[in-house]
């Protein structure tokens, strides 16, 4: 039970901090699409891809100590910003993970936009389609965003950018 909650763990501690909870979603879910072992199960939500298992698991993680969730009122909406723990850094170190390249990986991720991390996430759940068809479902599915062409390029390349940083060299 506790090797995915290590694995959760493990990102953020590579992270370093994350700062909103739909960032945190969407990383989780790009790293697993890019081939880290991530366990959540997603589905399509409001603002891409949601695991409820993932906010779960977060919770518990607050809750043990290994993971501080800081609530910042923002004039009209609360933000969340995630670290570990001194006690998670302890158990993490008892209890390493083997992804090499998750550092380097999830280091670009948090420094992009939550919303550029949306784009990409729906992107990448729905690549099973043609480019066309996934084109027509972000311009459908986010409209409010309205993401542009360029936009939706910048997100198959970054796709790809980050494909490319979780390959082990060989």
């Amino acid at each position: 039970m506790l090797k995915d909650h290590a694995k959760l763990m493990q990102a953020l501690a590579v992270s370093g901090e994350i700062t909103g909870r739909k960032k945190l979603q969407k990383m989780i879910y790009i790293a697993k699409k890019v081939t880290f072992p991530f366990q959540e199960r997603f589905q399509f939500h409001f603002y891409g891809p949601y695991s409820e298992e993932l906010t779960l698991r977060v919770e518990e993680l607050c809750n043990m100590g290994f993971v501080e969730e800081v609530k910042e009122n923002k004039g009209g909406y609360s933000q969340y910003r995630y670290t570990l723990t001194e006690t998670g850094k302890e158990f993490l170190s008892l209890n390493e993970t083997d992804m090499p390249h998750l550092e380097d990986c999830m280091t670009d991720m948090n420094e992009q936009s939550a919303r550029f991390l949306e784009l990409v996430s729906t992107v990448l759940y729905f690549d099973n389609l043609e480019k066309n068809e996934v084109v027509e479902k972000v311009h459908t599915l986010k409209k409010k965003q309205n993401y542009s062409e360029e936009e939706i390029e910048q997100a198959y390349a970054y796709i790809e950018q980050l494909q490319q940083k979780a390959k082990p060299l060989t």
